[in-house]
């Protein structure tokens, strides 16, 4: 796993030197040695893989990976730059999702005409952390075979580093087990929503005349499923995670959405659980995805695991039993709900073609239902969409309304 490639990041004398400018230590004492690019300092976290070959600014700003060193499969990192628009994390003043990035090949000029800054400035920007150089192939295997390691990244353009320090700081790094890291990503007040997806040649629109009004509980939300749920003609009000259903029940809402978000579910739900339990038992037509569906799955009495390598990337496929159809889904995930521990009234609704665990359930009897992975698909396929409307159907049921097509 040393370095290869062509020199990374806007300096071109950085291979001149044969010193590594930045290091990917982890916590077993392993040492990958490569070319530093984003911020200059160090973060600790987990090191996952992502398999998505487009789509890095909406992968480095979700909220979801808080906590976690991102290595990416695909090697041609930053080659259409960076933009205003693809931002995913509604919190801007927030810390960023990812601690740090770990690329194969050096982050070349942008060639997009919709780019307006180069990758690596923005990642200086973001405060995110960078080594280029590295045989991802080889890190991704060890993580398949090894689990998601802890690990500390540094950069230092002078290649002075403390490599005994850094063992020691990733070895005494606890992990994302029993992590709450949600406080840092969620709004610290509540807002509307009201922006629409986009399109090319006008950008994003706005919703001037909903049907629905849905609150949604910010645990780390993304732009597009607040989009998505503005295109299906709700009116959407953010809260933040700690918010009550007292706090909820006070906005009289139609329905009530569960975001996405980081760290472990059982950490977060023990002020998210009960909450999530008041407001199944009010009858409100209820959706979560990825830790909103794993709070869910505990609150309706299951138990969350923590996964070997999680789900990482935009070509996950995934059956829906509702349907019989297969979909290409975008995941990201290192904690699943166990379909062993769900009790008789709820129902596994849909299952990960890759490894078989869990990715959807619904509560027989009740208007609620979730899934594991990221139908918003932002960035990924667009195959399951219909689950917005799957949810306003139900909002629709509750008021005697007529149901439209899944699409």
């Amino acid at each position: 796993m040393s370095a290869t490639g062509n020199a990374p990041g806007t300096d071109p004398n950085a291979w001149a030197d044969p010193r590594p400018t930045a290091l990917l230590v982890l916590a077993d004492g392993t040492v990958v040695e490569g070319f530093g690019l984003g911020a200059v300092g160090r973060q600790v976290g987990e090191v996952c893989f992502n398999t998505a070959m487009t789509g890095y600014q909406e992968i480095l700003t979700d909220p979801s990976y808080a906590g976690q060193i991102i290595t990416f499969t695909f090697p041609h990192i930053g080659n259409v730059g960076v933009n205003d628009e693809d931002i995913e994390t509604v919190n801007m003043a927030a810390v960023t999702g990812a601690r740090g990035v770990v690329l194969k090949a050096d982050i070349t000029d942008p060639a997009n005409w919709r780019a307006s800054r180069h990758l690596d400035q923005w990642l200086k920007a973001r405060g995110i952390v960078g080594i280029a150089g590295v045989d991802t192939r080889a890190l991704t295997a060890l993580i398949r075979e090894a689990g998601m390691p802890n690990a500390v990244v540094a950069h230092d353009p002078e290649g002075a580093f403390d490599v005994e320090a850094l063992k020691a700081e990733a070895k005494a790094w606890p992990g994302l087990v029993g992590m709450d890291l949600v406080p840092g990503v969620t709004a610290g007040q509540t807002f509307t929503w009201d922006e629409t997806s986009w399109h090319l040649g006008e950008g994003y629109g706005h919703q001037t005349d909903p049907k629905y009004h849905v609150v949604a509980i910010d645990y780390g939300v993304k732009r597009n499923i607040l989009r998505l749920l503005a295109d299906a003609g709700c009116r959407v009000t953010v809260l933040p995670a700690t918010a009550t259903a007292e706090d909820v029940l006070a906005h009289r809402p139609d329905g009530v959405f569960l975001s996405n978000g980081p760290g472990d579910p059982a950490a977060t739900g023990e002020y998210a659980v009960p909450t999530i339990r008041r407001l199944v038992d009010e009858g409100l037509p209820t959706f979560g995805i990825c830790l909103g569906h794993q709070m869910l799955g505990l609150a309706l009495g299951g138990r969350t695991a923590k996964m070997h390598q999680g789900h990482h990337g935009a070509n996950h496929p995934v059956k829906d039993f509702t349907t019989g159809k297969v979909e290409i889904t975008s995941m990201n995930h290192g904690f699943a709900v166990d379909r062993e521990s769900l009790p008789a009234n709820v129902e596994e609704t849909h299952v990960s073609l890759f490894d078989g665990t869990n990715c959807g359930i619904r509560l027989k009897g009740k208007p609620v239902f979730s899934v594991q992975y990221h139908p918003e698909a932002s960035p990924g396929p667009r195959d399951s969409h219909y689950l917005f409307t799957r949810f306003v159907n139900l909002i629709r049921e509750r008021k005697g309304e007529p149901q439209v097509a899944e699409r």
